[in-house]
């Protein structure tokens, strides 16, 4: 099983509690859970990568076991060789492209010279085509680019699994159709696993090999 996972966790803020309670395993490698905005899908995808710890329950990746409470087992997110796409990309706007990429390979610290220039950077500078970009700041750059960077500084550091919050939601239909397209070719092309949720069911359409849909923070068939 690529994918096992089984864990609860309650939210509590005010008078207002909210509950996920995620059950899914899957030998697919492209796991798309689909659901309305508030139904927990970014929650789920936070606790896989170690951002949010479950009250209880397990979560397992490629045969590793990344957390389990029973056994108190709890690696922590650079430990668990996941790649995360967030929503907003999260770019750091002080960093051009090529630091925003090399970050990935030294999390701790600002890029140094030598991630800067390592050819890990430079390789996916070319795959998506940003070489002419590696200067220009997260403001200099459309939302395509910024996606691009983003998924290169995920895929930089080798995950076993990629997780896509929401990928295109933040660009016209044109260049969903395009990031879709090439998302699909370096999918393939390096056979990594990956857990997409998104709202849009063309998403579901382009990447659903194993479908899963969430509500009110319960994941259903």
């Amino acid at each position: 099983m690529l994918v096992d996972l089984a864990f609860d966790k309650t939210l509590c803020s005010g008078h207002r509690t909210f509950t996920l309670k995620v059950a899914l395993q899957s030998a697919a490698q492209r796991i798309v859970i689909h659901g309305p905005s508030g139904s927990g899908k970014s929650m789920t995808l936070r606790t896989i990568a170690g951002l949010l710890a479950p009250d209880a329950g397990h979560v397992c990746v490629n045969g590793r076991t990344l957390f389990d409470s029973t056994q108190g087992i709890d690696l922590p997110t650079q430990a668990r060789q996941v790649g995360y796409l967030f929503q907003d990309y999260a770019l750091f706007p002080h960093l051009t492209v090529r630091q925003n990429i090399a970050f990935g390979l030294n999390r701790h610290w600002l890029p140094t010279r030598r991630t800067q220039h390592d050819e890990r950077v430079d390789y996916w500078l070319a795959a998506f085509q940003l070489e002419g970009l590696y200067h220009h700041h997260p403001h200099e750059l459309s939302g395509g680019q910024r996606q691009r960077t983003a998924l290169a500084r995920t895929l930089v550091t080798q995950p076993e699994i990629l997780l896509l919050d929401e990928p295109f939601a933040a660009l016209d239909q044109a260049l969903r159709d395009t990031l879709r397209a090439e998302l699909d070719a370096v999918q393939r092309r390096l056979n990594i696993p990956m857990i997409l949720i998104t709202h849009d069911r063309e998403d579901v359409a382009a990447f659903g090999d194993d479908v899963f849909h969430m509500d009110n923070g319960i994941i259903v068939r």
